[in-house]
């Protein structure tokens, strides 16, 4: 009989396959991964191109489902929930955070902070009392009314984690969130990163570049579908904001 995991076990996977079936063949993206989170870490997961590591980011980020296989969030058993469901789980537990910043072109970063709590249902004056507090939370206190052009590339990323982060969810993804970024400025996102993983938040981060995945706690290494490397990091690059 399978346990409910307990709710310090954030992301629990056991024997997770994601199968394509193209018409000529079938490509198993997952080959039956275990994969346990615990919230509190920071994870990097990494490996080459179709490798398996964004398929199984899009499942873990109730993005997709898998073809066969268990997955809990936060104690809750999402494995085979509707798209519905699906995105109602994304909206209460999940921030998201993409390579391309995904934000709106023509509107202020305030603006660009409440969209996921209008689609919460949060009223007016709480959308932006709370869009502030996460801009200020990630140093853009100085910067509420400016539009992504008037921002630099790190600027914009740091409007999009707070977005991730306005809703309050229990853990926060990251997709190559410093693939777009020149050195300096990625190693202001990681260490905006690892500030709030050090308040307490749960972060699993997809990147190709090993430097940036020394900034994380635990590097999980994806091949040809499966989980070849599950490594604490021994020789962290630790980031001070003093």
């Amino acid at each position: 009989m399978n346990e409910t995991p307990e709710r310090s076990e954030t992301i629990v996977v056991r024997d997770l396959h994601k199968i394509y079936d193209t018409g000529a063949e079938q490509i198993h993206a997952l080959a039956g991964i275990d994969l346990t989170v615990r919230a509190g870490e920071f994870v990097a997961i990494m490996g080459p191109s179709g490798s398996g590591k964004s398929t199984a980011m899009n499942i873990l980020g109730c993005l997709d489902r898998p073809t066969r296989g268990s997955y809990h969030l936060d104690g809750e058993d999402v494995s085979d929930l509707s798209d519905d469901e699906l995105a109602e789980v994304r909206n209460r537990k999940i921030g998201f955070v993409f390579q391309s910043y995904n934000l709106i072109p023509r509107t202020t970063a305030i603006e660009n902070v409440t969209v996921p709590l209008k689609y919460a249902g949060v009223r007016g004056p709480e959308q932006r009392a709370r869009a502030i507090a996460a801009l200020e939370r990630v140093g853009l206190g100085e910067r509420l009314h400016h539009k992504p052009n008037e921002m630099s590339g790190g600027q914009q990323q740091r409007v999009a984690i707070a977005r991730a982060l306005v809703t309050a969810p229990a853990i926060l993804m990251a997709d190559e969130p410093t693939g777009n970024l020149d050195s300096r400025t990625s190693v202001e996102i990681m260490a905006l990163m690892q500030e709030l993983n050090d308040a307490g938040m749960t972060v699993v981060m997809v990147t190709h570049e090993p430097d940036i995945a020394l900034h994380c706690k635990r590097m999980v290494h994806f091949r040809d579908g499966c989980i070849e490397l599950d490594e604490v990091v021994k020789d962290r690059t630790i980031i001070s904001t003093g």
